[in-house]
């Protein structure tokens, strides 16, 4: 893994593919013991969890499990808007189904919890949550996801899905923005 640039901006290797997916293997278990038995609705948001969503499906091999997709845009560049748009809705009827919300990145929790309450309006058994990544510190709304990869501190990232003004979601690997090392020598 080496450096990447985009948009001007250089990022270092953070999270390597095959850590990636030892988590989602995890995690997959893990639904699969709590929700196997439920004929679970994964609820992938796109666009940044797409390959995580993809990963994560494939690996909780539940038989009836179905997944479906739904867009939101919180994001301007580097950096939460404080407000959540969404693009795409949800069509499929939820009532007294389990739904799994996945999603690649829960920082704030402003959109995760504007999604929870958007689907409890629709009467499911149950909402839950699974994001590959998690920035605890930044979290000032809603619950702690229920399925948690990796617990990150508050700094941005690329790759695995996660973009900077929608490129780097091709990248395998994850991947975090350098600091300037002059600006960690004054601090």
């Amino acid at each position: 893994m080496d450096e990447v640039t985009f948009k001007g901006l250089t990022f270092e290797p953070y999270i390597r593919r095959e850590e990636i997916a030892k988590q989602v293997q995890r995690m997959a278990q893990e639904i699969k013991s709590d929700c196997g038995d439920e004929n679970p609705l994964f609820l992938c948001v796109l666009n940044g969890a797409f390959m995580f969503a993809a990963d994560l499906f494939r690996a909780c091999d539940i038989h009836d499990a179905e997944i479906t997709f739904i867009r939101f845009k919180s994001y301007e560049g580097m950096s939460s808007t404080g407000s959540v748009k969404q693009i795409m809705g949800l069509n499929e009827n939820i009532e007294g189904r389990t739904v799994i919300i996945v999603e690649d990145i829960v920082d704030t929790g402003v959109t995760a919890q504007e999604l929870r309450n958007l689907l409890a309006t629709r009467n499911p058994k149950e909402v839950k949550m699974a994001t590959l990544l998690f920035k605890p510190a930044s979290l000032t709304v809603g619950p702690r996801p229920e399925f948690v990869g990796f617990e990150i501190p508050s700094k941005f990232i690329i790759g695995y899905g996660l973009d900077i003004d929608e490129l780097a979601r091709n990248l395998s690997d994850i991947y975090v923005l350098k600091e300037d090392k002059k600006d960690d020598e004054q601090a």
